[in-house]
């Protein structure tokens, strides 16, 4: 659900409560023993460039009195998400892996410091459309204590979270295979030799590219320049062998990067 199209809006507006007027609802709590049936809360930042989808996981989750999650700031972007998190200091941090300015890798990255503070550490938990391998390596890699997909329901969504607070390790199903396989050996090759080669930026071109967006719209979405992703589009091309975009196209879909 990750659209090259979400609304950003800007960090000052991000942090906002979750609401809390809607009723309980008669059903289980959700998380099989989480959130709010032992009076435990989790403070949750939102990080995902598509507004109405951060929308939907706020309903679904954020009713503080049912579920024990209090979402307390979004972010649409890697400068956004840095600065709501730096501010808010939640426990949880649910993070999209493919964002305007450098993908989830680079929130995880610059919060780094945040992740090793022995006294109050935020754990990221990413939460995405995609299932490639390479991206959830990438984001384990930085950091991330787990990697679901955006098929999760809202029961299991609050119970991952919860789980991380706690410092466990949460994947969706058959997604753990893909780290057991890559951290299996010091020694294990790259799980993609011929998209190992590509930088992280030329990665996000490659995957816009490949969603069918023109050269313009992709310079709006990542802030760059119309030339600066022809440069990227052509080092994709040389580097991956490949002579056009439909070639690209087809080269990503195949990997199931789109």
């Amino acid at each position: 659900m990750s659209d090259a199209h979400g609304e950003s809006r800007p960090a000052s507006e991000s942090a906002e409560p979750a609401g809390t007027t809607e009723p309980a609802r008669s059903a289980e709590p959700v998380g099989g023993g989480s959130g709010d049936a032992d009076g435990r809360r989790v403070r949750v930042v939102l990080v995902d460039d598509h507004r109405m989808f951060r929308t939907g996981v706020q309903a679904e989750i954020g009713q503080t009195e049912r579920t024990g999650v209090e979402v307390v700031g979004e972010a649409a972007d890697v400068d956004q998400a840095v600065t709501v998190i730096t501010a808010t200091r939640p426990e949880v941090v649910l993070l999209d892996v493919h964002l305007p300015g450098g993908g989830g890798v680079e929130v995880l990255r610059r919060c780094a410091p945040l992740m090793g503070d022995p006294e109050q550490p935020v754990r990221f938990l990413a939460l995405s459309v995609s299932d490639a391998a390479e991206d959830v390596i990438g984001v384990i890699r930085g950091g991330a204590r787990g990697y679901v997909t955006k098929t999760i329901t809202g029961a299991d969504l609050v119970d991952s979270v919860f789980r991380v607070q706690d410092g466990d390790a949460v994947f969706s199903p058959r997604l753990a295979g893909f780290v057991l396989d890559a951290f299996a050996s010091t020694d294990a090759p790259p799980v993609d030799e011929d998209l190992d080669r590509l930088t992280q930026r030329e990665r996000e071109v490659l995957r816009l590219i490949a969603r069918g967006y023109a050269y313009k719209e992709i310079a709006k979405q990542l802030f760059i320049s119309v030339k600066t992703v022809e440069s990227h589009v052509s080092a994709v091309l040389r580097k991956l062998q490949l002579s056009n975009r439909h070639e690209l196209t087809r080269w990503a879909t195949a990997r199931r990067l789109v």
